[in-house]
């Protein structure tokens, strides 16, 4: 395992998204990881979820995977009662889980398209932190969200996923307030375009980007006893994009 700058021995922590490599939710796992927590990896594919798990573990990770569509509650629910079973309590939720699916012109945007992009990105957000909520506040736990820093600076064309992730950021202001006297943190990052393997694939290698350790580090200072007076807040994270 690398060296950590984080501290999270101790503490279990479930990160959604990580089926693949290359990707946000995979990065951040590994890196909760190497920082000693123990984990649980949620993806909608059992497979890649599993494979992640393993590699994991080969690491000397402390990591159970979970699989499942995050847009049904029964499945939100499975992924924070996997925290319990296995490591006995739940410290901090990272909702990573979503994405970018619908790209073009707002006339050429259809009704599933809106539909697909609000339940990956705030459906999901909202399944998982209502299913762990009570679990967080028996630890002082936290919840982490990822938005877009696109929330603040819309690019064009693509309305429905900016309207996605600025639902995002409001549901995370707004639990901020539900739950600040139950001493449990929400925050969320705001990152400009991250180089993640898609990303790459889609726009080139020479084009400007927010790297993958930038992102890991913001989330776990997010979750951390450093952020302890920090809560309903957007870090955004642009490397100067603004």
């Amino acid at each position: 395992m690398n060296e950590t700058r984080w501290d999270f021995r101790d503490r279990v922590v479930l990160v959604t998204g990580v089926g693949r490599t290359g990707q946000i939710g995979h990065a951040v796992a590994r890196a909760f990881g190497v920082a000693g927590a123990r984990i649980v990896i949620c993806d909608r594919d059992a497979v890649a979820v599993a494979e992640r798990a393993r590699e994991f573990v080969a690491e000397g990770i402390e990591a159970r995977p979970a699989a499942g569509d995050l847009t049904e509650p029964d499945v939100a629910r499975l992924a924070v009662e996997m925290a319990l079973r296995h490591f006995g309590r739940l410290d901090v939720v990272v909702n990573v889980a979503g994405g970018l699916t619908t790209y073009g012109p707002i006339g050429q945007t259809t009704e599933q398209d809106f539909d697909r992009e609000i339940a990956i990105n705030l459906k999901t957000t909202f399944l998982v932190s209502q299913a762990a909520v009570e679990h967080l506040v028996k630890t002082a736990g936290c919840i982490v969200n990822v938005a877009s820093i696109a929330y603040v600076q819309p690019t064009s064309p693509m309305a429905v996923y900016v309207a996605a992730k600025s639902g995002v950021a409001g549901f995370t202001r707004s639990l901020a307030h539900e739950l600040r006297d139950r001493r449990v943190r929400v925050n969320a990052i705001a990152p400009a375009m991250v180089r993640t393997t898609d990303n790459v694939a889609s726009a080139g290698a020479d084009a400007q980007y927010v790297e993958m350790d930038h992102i890991a580090d913001g989330i776990l200072f997010l979750a951390s006893p450093a952020a302890a007076a920090i809560t309903g807040n957007i870090l955004p994270i642009t490397c100067g994009q603004i």
